[in-house]
């Protein structure tokens, strides 16, 4: 992909290891990597000042996340089409309500459609990735009862730290974007010994190798 200019937004080291050892053998000068730290407040700041001071051809945001949607294999790699901010707002007793549910933001209002912020991929044609619905959390899922709560309210397939963040953001400086999630666990009650945090990163780098080192 020569003279298309690439920024990579990851939110830790290791969930781009894999690829960062392949971008150096192949010494392609036109892929920068940002890795911002672990959620939204970080990837907010730190994508926001690099966009003050440059413009790119596609950002991806690259990371593992975790599935409500037991269809979804573990190292199975997804594209987000839809996100949400699902912990931004006001709880009241047992009840949850977002600040579009209270009328403080316009549900519809830029860059959001029905409180939710959509993106279609129309950079990279050959890219034959199962689309999904994601949440955006400050807090992983791990506790049953919120994980209910949850599925009920938004009925979610899958769950990161970063992702509407960094749609909103992009969306805000008219920067054209894509979210590649691979699966490293299920939400569920925390049991890290269920998890293949190996597996999801090893295949999620693979599938960004193969859509910018061997198209270039």
């Amino acid at each position: 992909m020569k003279n298309i200019k690439i920024l990579i937004v990851s939110a830790t080291e290791l969930e781009i290891s894999f690829f960062k050892k392949e971008l150096k053998k192949n010494n392609n000068n036109s892929v920068e990597i940002l890795i911002t730290g672990i959620g939204g407040i970080f990837t907010t700041y730190f994508l926001t000042k690099i966009l003050s001071k440059e413009k790119y051809d596609i950002i991806i945001n690259l990371g593992i996340a975790g599935s409500f949607d037991e269809n979804l294999k573990i190292g199975e790699v997804v594209e987000v089409v839809e996100d949400e901010f699902a912990d931004l707002g006001i709880e009241n007793k047992e009840k949850f309500f977002t600040l579009f549910d209270m009328k403080f933001i316009d549900k519809n209002s830029f860059p959001f459609k029905n409180g939710k912020i959509i993106n279609k991929n129309n950079f990279f044609k050959n890219l034959n990735l199962k689309k999904v619905k994601a949440i955006t959390v400050n807090k992983a899922s791990g506790n049953l009862k919120n994980i209910k709560k949850i599925k009920g309210k938004f009925s979610p397939q899958i769950e990161t730290m970063e992702g509407a963040f960094f749609f909103f953001v992009c969306k805000m400086e008219n920067q054209k974007c894509l979210q590649l999630r691979s699966i490293s666990n299920l939400v569920e009650e925390r049991n890290k010994k269920n998890w293949n945090i190996h597996k999801a990163v090893k295949n999620l780098n693979k599938i960004l190798e193969n859509l910018i080192i061997k198209n270039s």
